[in-house]
């Protein structure tokens, strides 16, 4: 009973910090310098900066198929993370650079891919916003039910191995790998969203999202107009009905 208050209590938290958040897709140039600088900051503040990067910003920020977003919190950008969707036929991945065979053979069997990166947070504030983490990965589990995807990828350092299995249930698929763009070593592990996607939503409902939600951060209809500079979580305001139809259950 413990367990199960503690996660509702911090669950309905969450709920509370999305009323002050909103996310930004950044397709100009101005949102895409903020977020230059803010993964500067966070990396050379936790010493990981790239080796020899000329720029926190790179060809595959600007793939048909990557997405990248800022949090703000309370009209303050706070962290960043860019989503690359990866399918059998258009195989940009950031984790395809230290896992190549694993992230083949996932996508030889047919599976479609959300690999998160670029995963940055102001080093200022982090520290008084356990949160930030939790949020800033939520466009994942929003792009998994959007794209009605097989996996979400994290690779990631071992040390938040522990992290990424009790929040995301996710299952490890290489122990760890030493990168050459780093000097340290990852690991890389998988969430089948398929399988413990109503698990996952139970748990943590503001991973929840409108179908209109997924449309704004997503969507790239040629036709169609810019999305919005702002989009606002609708995880609140999910009906409890469509729970099942958030995640390829």
């Amino acid at each position: 009973m413990g367990d199960s208050l503690k996660v509702s209590d911090f669950s309905q938290k969450l709920l509370e910090i999305l009323d002050h958040v909103e996310y930004r897709r950044v397709e100009n140039t101005e949102d895409m310098e903020a977020v230059e600088r803010l993964r500067y900051k966070a990396y050379k503040a936790r010493e990981v900066l790239p080796v020899a990067a000329k720029s926190m910003i790179d060809d595959v920020d600007f793939d048909s198929h990557a997405y990248v977003f800022g949090l703000y919190y309370y009209e303050e950008l706070v962290s960043t993370i860019r989503i690359h969707y990866v399918t059998p036929d258009h195989r940009i991945s950031q984790s395809s650079g230290v896992f190549p065979a694993e992230i083949d053979a996932f996508l030889d069997a047919g599976m479609t891919l959300i690999d998160p990166a670029r995963f940055a947070a102001d080093p200022e504030v982090a520290a008084d916003m356990p949160w930030i983490p939790y949020l800033t990965l939520r466009p994942n589990i929003v792009a998994a039910a959007h794209f009605r995807a097989s996996r979400v990828l994290q690779h990631v350092r071992p040390a938040h191995a522990a992290f990424y299995k009790r929040v995301f249930y996710a299952d490890t698929v290489v122990e760890s790998r030493m990168t050459e763009t780093y000097g340290f070593e990852l690991t890389l592990m998988a969430t089948n969203v398929i399988e413990v996607g109503r698990k996952l939503l139970t748990r943590y409902p503001f991973f929840m999202s409108s179908a209109s939600e997924q449309r704004m951060m997503f969507s790239r209809n040629p036709a169609a107009t810019l999305p919005p500079l702002n989009i606002i979580p609708t995880a609140r305001y999910v009906p409890e009905g469509e729970l099942g139809t958030d995640l390829p259950l």
